[in-house]
């Protein structure tokens, strides 16, 4: 009901804080769902994997982290060459490989069970990782790009509280999943009992790699194209200084 109060406020104000013309370009509107599914994605990722390695496994804080250091690095190098191929070759590709790496990396974790050694768990973590590396770059590309320069940071702004609300439902959405399924002793329970939220998260992935298609698509570009064309008519115009 707030939400709809809000759109509705907005949409009367001359200068809104959040103009919901926004949401008509479907590159931004994708942008503000990838960030939400993929931080959903990854904030239950490390929430699962933490409890996984620390309580399920037994393992000190500092083993788990060993563990998960390959998923950091591959991460690093995943935003530095999404980047680059962004540059190149536009967002389609980054945002299929980021799709790809986050629905494999969880199915992968949804097969680990209470003996699983290194090998097994370091790639599983570190092909989400890829796919979470992957996916920044081209969500505030998407935010951003076909919106007029007055209002870029206002769209880019939107993407990274986007991340934020994505991390947070995907703590509270896989813990409340976990914490319904778990019934008996953590240590033996967290495999069967976290199942289904690996798989959440492998549909979260899949997600993404459909917005990266649709959001890339010459129409979902048309309606950006459409978006600015509006806002630049719109903005008033500063006559020429008279000599």
């Amino acid at each position: 009901m707030s939400l709809v109060v809000f759109v509705a406020y907005e949409a009367r104000r001359t200068e809104p804080l959040l103009d919901p013309r926004f949401f008509r370009s479907a590159p931004f509107a994708g942008s503000v769902v990838t960030a939400i599914t993929a931080f959903a994605a990854t904030g239950g990722f490390l929430f699962l994997a933490t409890l996984y390695l620390q309580d399920a496994l037994g393992m000190s804080a500092l083993y788990a982290g060993l563990h998960m250091l390959p998923m950091a690095v591959v991460m690093a190098l995943g935003a530095v060459l999404s980047s680059r191929i962004l540059a190149r070759r536009g967002a389609r590709l980054p945002m299929l490989v980021a799709g790809a790496g986050l629905a494999a990396g969880s199915a992968l974790s949804s097969g680990l069970t209470a003996s699983s050694a290194a090998p097994p768990i370091i790639i599983a973590f570190a092909i989400f990782g890829i796919g979470a590396g992957m996916v920044n770059a081209p969500i505030t590309y998407a935010a951003v790009s076909g919106m007029p320069v007055s209002q870029a940071g206002v769209a880019s702004g939107i993407a990274s509280t986007s991340r934020q609300i994505g991390a947070a439902l995907g703590v509270a959405i896989t813990g409340s999943i976990l914490a319904a399924r778990l019934h008996g002793p953590f240590r033996t329970q967290f495999v069967s009992a976290s199942h289904a939220a690996w798989l959440l998260l492998a549909a979260c992935g899949c997600v993404v790699a459909v917005l990266g298609l649709v959001t890339t698509s010459p129409w979902a570009l048309g309606t950006a194209a459409r978006i600015a064309a509006a806002y630049d008519a719109a903005e008033p115009r500063t006559p020429a200084p008279t000599r």
